[in-house]
């Protein structure tokens, strides 16, 4: 079993969602893959957007119709949305066809509605849980694996 910490934030608007997400990549390297889960609208894509920011990236959009965009900044933004593949039940396989290992290497990869399928792509990862079960958001940022360590989230 990985190691794993945990950190929770209060998260009252979307903007502070958005800092959040920018203080989050700036401990990013080339290779990390983060996966984000909560409800629709629970900010998910606010999140990628502040990642965006710190990366030097100033248009970051949901890419669930298109399932993966790369966005290129400091470092690559890899941004995936399985949201629909969810639903149709093919979200592995399709990962699979998206060789995520390959662009993986280079840039930074953000996995929306990222499951089980998502986290069989590394060992070290970031596991970020969005609740929106209140008026703030409530986040909880799980370090998977030992890349992590050390990193004040």
């Amino acid at each position: 079993m990985p190691n794993e910490t945990h950190a929770t934030y209060r998260i009252p608007d979307a903007d502070a969602m958005a800092a959040l997400g920018e203080r989050v990549a700036r401990h990013a390297r080339p290779g990390d893959l983060i996966l984000l889960n909560g409800p629709l609208g629970a900010g998910k894509t606010i999140f990628v957007q502040g990642v965006g920011k710190a990366l030097g990236i100033s248009d970051v959009t949901s890419p669930t119709f298109v399932i993966s965009r790369i966005h290129h900044g400091v470092m690559p933004l890899i941004h995936v949305d399985v949201y629909r593949l969810l639903e149709a039940g093919s979200a592995a396989a399709y990962l699979d066809d998206l060789d995520l290992d390959t662009a993986r290497e280079n840039g930074l990869t953000v996995i929306e509605w990222g499951g089980a399928e998502s986290a069989r792509l590394s060992d070290d990862r970031l596991e970020i849980t969005i609740d929106r079960s209140s008026e703030e958001r409530i986040v909880t940022i799980t370090a998977v694996g030992s890349r992590w360590d050390g990193v004040e989230l």
